[in-house]
């Protein structure tokens, strides 16, 4: 079965809004990471402000709902808000996680292609030809 949630992305305020969000919901953080724990590149240069913002938050809000969200960084640009909601789907393959990327990036856009990430996940990014934001990620074995 596939699972789709919201993800959130925030102008350096992630931390901060998924603080109120766990408040308001109850439970604990399933993830919470920071642009400065990822593998350091050339291609990907980081400010000091961007090391400690969020890359990736998510807080279960109920079995098989998950809420999450990152900051987006320098390198990226501003979140515009009422476009900064991107659904994620977690397939139950990496063939099927294959298929959906194929089909919703057709006449979309490509901006992530599907490969194994160093956060153990197989994993790609893409915008469908509505304007409609999607994560898709399956495990990486």
């Amino acid at each position: 079965m596939i699972a789709i949630h919201p993800y959130l992305t925030f102008n350096g305020n992630c931390e901060t809004a998924f603080n109120f969000y766990k408040s308001v919901f109850g439970g604990e953080f399933e993830t919470l990471s920071r642009f400065g724990e990822m593998p350091q590149s050339a291609d990907f240069n980081m400010s000091d402000s961007d090391k400690q913002k969020i890359m990736h938050v998510s807080l279960p809000i109920k079995k098989g709902y998950t809420l999450m969200g990152s900051d987006t960084s320098e390198h990226y640009g501003k979140a515009v808000f009422g476009t900064n909601v991107t659904l994620s789907i977690t397939a139950e393959s990496k063939a099927e996680a294959d298929k959906l990327y194929a089909q919703l990036s057709e006449e979309g856009k490509a901006t992530m292609p599907m490969e194994n990430t160093f956060w153990e996940s197989y994993f790609g990014m893409c915008t469908d030809r509505f304007g409609v934001q999607w994560m898709v990620s399956a495990d990486p074995s």
